[in-house]
């Protein structure tokens, strides 16, 4: 009996015909595994990894190996995108056992749930001969075993963490950037060799570090991944990483946290320098968002699967996205498809005879281009396209929120600032308790909001997202909904010693309880928080949170002089940090052309952490729910803006220029 029918996970769902007996994760798989005393074998996954669905063609879909794990072993099926805190867990104990991790994860574990045997993809054979062995040795060495998984959660428990310090001063930032150069590959752009991963949160970092070096860095790195195979030259947006070390072959899975993350960097790129690629490759992302990633509900979804069917009907990486000359001049006929070979640079750079397409450099027939693209973009339509997760998770959400609202404010396009309102909605509608509001549920799917608890992430990205959308639109909702995710945050999720565990205190209780300071694929949820509560209290003034952001950085300081690339958004946040942030209050009614502008103006100063509130000029006859507006007012009846420290604010100014004089002081 397959259990998986009725869950709302996609990737759970592509299991759900397997013959093998699956549970989802829960009480019941253990209860079964100590009813039946057999070991649990306990899969883990993600609907868009490619080796994922080759171990599941291989041996999952496969009746003698379904057999023998049905009859072996307990076997239980874990989306590691619903369930970060199971993979979390469990990913260290594969790198403890094998000194490296990866997905699909393969772990055997006792009753009880500690490991004792994992590793990640196994080829059927071999598979095969694992079950038989480990089954072996839970029959004739139990002994032995259970001996084992508890040496391997000893071990666990006895892992000391990150060591933590007083928050980062200006001679940690720039060690931080020596530490970068030295893994910096000037030719190619990124850090260190193949593969290589879009490093976006050192890139934000870069960018508000600001100096010569820095900023060289990060335009070098930007520009080589947007004209290279990891960007989609036809439609817009990134993949997962580039296989090589220069940015021409893809792992082809697009993702939304990498693209909502890569949005913003490339928007920030463009206001620090002005520079025609970050803007285009910022609005192609941003609609490329809208267009494929969008949920009938309003938010967005996961993630676009690696495979898709090929024109032979079988299935692999890329089909979709890679072509041959003899494609091209099957839509383009010969002249245009020599040209756009030539520009796309299709000299067989994949499989098979294939290319991804690049564009190294600028075509000189603009008006060409713009006509060849468009014929390869429509006829790239009508192929199988790759399938789609369309699952909700919280916090990548809430990194498209503060994206998309950012975008659409820098580019003043209101259907972007529209699509993070309606983002933002189904956030606060659907993924709320409804008998708690301040605490969150991690994922939702077609309207129906899954069970399982909000991680720190989900709590401090959402929380995020609404403050960037609250100084974008002025609406204090978002202010408020932030307000409560950073009090849970404060509340649920603190570690005792200034820093923040990555599950709440009444989630599931797990053999060991995730903590994981440092960045991956995203901000690591202890920075994201030291973020959102960093612009929290310079909305507010609140002590309280300026202390928990400033604790939360500690561990920024340990890591800047060897491992900065692992804490890119934590030194994003130190740079606000040290820089105030600014705090920008701007006062005047909501449809005068004066407070337009000066809103305008403090949003593209690119001041680091810079927050804006936003009064109606009126604040005598309506209440201030939002401290910096507090006794702010008008200057002799036109808008003003009143730039502050620490609380502590200069006199008002009434033009955007003398705003931008301010805020560069």
């Amino acid at each position: 009996m397959n259990r998986l029918g009725g869950e709302t996970s996609p990737y759970l769902l592509q299991h759900a015909d397997n013959p093998v007996d699956w549970f989802p994760w829960g009480e019941d798989a253990f209860e079964e595994a100590r009813r039946r005393d057999v070991p649990l074998l306990i899969s883990v996954g993600y609907s868009a990894c490619h080796w994922c669905h080759v171990m599941a063609h291989e041996s999952f879909e496969d009746e003698a190996t379904a057999r023998l794990m049905n009859e072996l072993f307990v076997n239980v099926k874990v989306d590691r995108e619903e369930r970060p805190d199971v993979d979390a867990v469990y990913m260290g104990a594969v790198q403890a056992m094998t000194g490296q991790g990866g997905w699909p994860m393969t772990v055997f574990a006792t009753p009880d749930g500690h490991p004792f045997y994992a590793g990640t993809y196994f080829p059927r054979p071999h598979f095969q001969r694992l079950l038989h062995a480990v089954s072996q040795a839970w029959g004739q060495d139990r002994e032995g075993v259970l001996t084992q998984g508890e040496k391997v959660v000893e071990a666990l428990a006895d892992r000391t963490g990150v060591p933590s310090g007083p928050l980062p001063t200006a001679e940690t930032l720039d060690l931080a950037v020596r530490n970068l150069a030295e893994s910096f590959d000037e030719r190619r752009g990124g850090f260190g060799g193949a593969p290589k991963f879009p490093p976006s949160m050192v890139l934000e970092f870069l960018l508000r570090h600001g100096t010569g070096e820095a900023v060289a860095m990060a335009e070098t790195t930007m520009e080589a991944m947007a004209r290279g195979g990891m960007y989609d030259q036809l439609g817009g947006g990134f993949a997962r990483y580039s296989v090589d070390a220069g940015w021409v072959v893809p792992h082809f899975e697009k993702m939304l946290y990498d693209n909502a993350l890569l949005l913003r960097v490339y928007a920030h790129w463009w206001r620090a320098t002005g520079s025609v690629l970050a803007k285009r490759v910022a609005l192609e992302t941003a609609e490329w968002l809208l267009r494929e990633m969008r949920t009938p509900e309003g938010a967005f979804a996961s993630a676009l699967d690696a495979d898709s069917e090929g024109p032979d009907g079988a299935h692999g990486e890329g089909l979709f996205y890679v072509w041959t000359p003899e494609q091209l001049r099957e839509v383009l006929g010969e002249d245009d498809a020599a040209w756009a070979a030539s520009v796309f640079e299709v000299t067989g750079t994949f499989e098979h005879g294939t290319s991804v397409l690049q564009l190294l450099a600028d075509p000189d027939d603009p008006a060409r281009f713009d006509r060849v693209r468009t014929a390869l973009r429509a006829a790239r339509e009508r192929r199988p396209r790759p399938g789609r997760d369309d699952k909700v998770v919280a916090s990548w959400n809430g990194l498209a929120i503060a994206a998309l609202a950012e975008t659409g404010a820098l580019f003043d396009r209101p259907d972007l600032v529209e699509a993070a309102r309606e983002a933002a909605v189904l956030l606060d509608d659907l993924h709320t308790v409804s008998r708690d509001p301040a605490r969150l549920l991690r994922t939702s799917r077609d309207g129906r909001a899954g069970a399982n608890a909000g991680m720190l992430e989900d709590y401090a990205n959402a929380a995020e997202g609404f403050l960037v959308l609250y100084g974008v639109t002025g609406e204090s909702r978002w202010f408020h909904r932030a307000e409560d995710l950073l009090e849970t945050v404060l509340t649920r999720f603190p570690d005792g010693s200034g820093g923040f565990y990555d599950a709440p205190d009444d989630g599931e209780r797990l053999f060991q309880r995730p903590q994981d300071p440092t960045d991956n694929a995203t901000p690591s949820g202890q920075f994201a928080a030291a973020g959102a509560l960093l612009s929290y209290a310079a909305l507010t003034g609140s002590a309280r949170h300026r202390e928990a952001a400033e604790a939360a950085l500690g561990t920024v300081s340990a890591l800047a002089e060897r491992y900065a690339r692992f804490a890119g958004w934590g030194l994003a946040v130190a740079e606000a940090a040290l820089r105030g942030p600014a705090e920008v209050a701007i006062v005047g009614p909501a449809d005068d052309a004066r407070t337009r502008a000066l809103h305008r103006a403090a949003l593209m100063s690119g001041t680091p952490g810079l927050v804006v509130a936003l009064g109606t000029g009126q604040l005598g006859a309506v209440p201030v729910d939002v401290p910096l507006l507090e006794g702010r007012g008008m200057v002799d009846g036109s808008p003003a803006a009143y730039v502050c420290r620490r609380f502590t604010c200069r006199a008002p100014v009434t033009t955007p220029a003398e705003l931008r004089a301010e805020l560069a002081r």
